[in-house]
This record gives C-alpha cells, sequence and structure tokens, in this order.
C-alpha cells in the first residue's frame, strides 16, 4: 500500500530517505519531550532506556517502536533502490530490534539490554559499512559517526565513561547514530547522484 501510493512520485530510495528520516526526527523530538516529563531525569546519571519506564513511557516506548517500524519498511525500499543484502540486513536488524527495545522495556531484564545491543551495533557498523561502500558527499560523515558510535558501545560495556556517566556514555552511542540516520535520510532524498553509483551494481550483492 505504501509503495502503490508513494512510487509514482517517488524513487526506492527516496522512499526509504523518507522513512528513515521521519522517523529519527520524530524519536529525537519525543526523547527530549520525554526527558522534560520525567521528574529528576539526569542525562549524565540516567540511561535513555529510563524513559521507558517513568512517566514518559508511553511518549518513549510508542515513539522507538515507531522509529523501528519506518527503518524496517525503509529497508524494503533500501534493497530495491540499493541492491545490497548486507546493508539492508544491517539497516533491518537495526529497525526490527528498535522495536524490541519499546515492546520490551527495562522490566524485562536481558531481553531489553539484547535488543539495546543490538540496535547500537547494528546502527553503528551500517553507518560505516555505507560510508565504506557508497561514495557520496556522505560517506565521511557516516564512517565518523559510526565510528563514535560503535567506540562508545565498547565503553560503555567496559564501564568507562570518562566523567560523563552511563547516561552521557550512552548518548555518545545514539546521538552519532540518529545523526548519521537524518544524514543518510538526506543523501537518499536527494539520490540522484547514488542512483547513478548503484545502477552497474544492480542484482550484486556486497
Amino acid at each position: 500500500m505504501i509503495e502503490s501510493y508513494m512510487k509514482s512520485d517517488l524513487s526506492d530510495l527516496q522512499i526509504a530517505g523518507l522513512l528513515i528520516g521521519l522517523g529519527a526526527i520524530y524519536f529525537i523530538i519525543a526523547m527530549f519531550v520525554s526527558e522534560a516529563l520525567y521528574a529528576g531525569y539526569s542525562i549524565s546519571n540516567n540511561y535513555i532506556s529510563d524513559l521507558g519506564v517513568g512517566s514518559s513511557a508511553w511518549l518513549f516506548n510508542s515513539s522507538i517502536i515507531l522509529l523501528g517500524l519506518m527503518i524496517a519498511i525503509g529497508s524494503y525500499f533500501l534493497y530495491k533502490g540499493m541492491h545490497s543484502r548486507i546493508f539492508t540486513a544491517l539497516v533491518l536488524i537495526a529497525g526490527v530490534s528498535a522495536i524490541g527495545v519499546g515492546a520490551f522495556n527495562e522490566n524485562f531484564g536481558v531481553v531489553h539490554v539484547l535488543f539495546s545491543a543490538a540496535v547500537f551495533i547494528f546502527g553503528s557498523v551500517a553507518a560505516i559499512y555505507y560510508g565504506a561502500v557508497w561514495k557520496t558527499a556522505a560517506r565521511y560523515p557516516s564512517i565518523i559517526l559510526g565510528a563514535v558510535s560503535l567506540a562508545a558501545t565498547i565503553l560503555l560495556e567496559t564501564n568507562i565513561y570518562f566523567g560523563l556517566g552511563p547516561g552521557g556514555m550512552e548518548r555518545l552511542i545514539v546521538y552519532p547514530t540518529l545523526l548519521w540516520a537524518v544524514l543518510f535520510s538526506g543523501s537518499l532524498l536527494s539520490s540522484a547522484g547514488l542512483n547513478r553509483r548503484v545502477a552497474h551494481k544492480n542484482g550484486n550483492s556486497k
């Protein structure tokens, strides 16, 4: 239904960019609003996922589920436009994992932790992979943002915070990934150059 409605005016890559970009922007706004609604919330000492069990739970959980859903749907159009199984799989897993983060909040213990880790890892690797494979204007920013996010994931898991606290370090994972999602979305929405680059690769797996 989405495809038939949008296909006449937008390419597959532009549809993917629209879905991913809108999902990321909405989640960014909802996350900041959730922090304001959560009494006594500390961006240094509280994890982002704490927003999913407090007074802001309804907003935070619904927004990250929506983000994951739009990324997952967007991955279908990414595959149609880019023909990359590896990149599509990275994006799809990150999207499905984001849905899991919202559906299974911190009260679900290890299940929530695993979904969160999957979002962190697959999201950052997707950014790095995109920058390494596709020679677009977003190439180097993608690699840098993905590398920062991946490095921060390692630091968070080893309890190294450099004075930022666990919440601050987690934001060094999430903010670069969300920034990349918006950057990537913009690249797809102006995807004429990217279309030319992937045209000769149609049918190939990267």
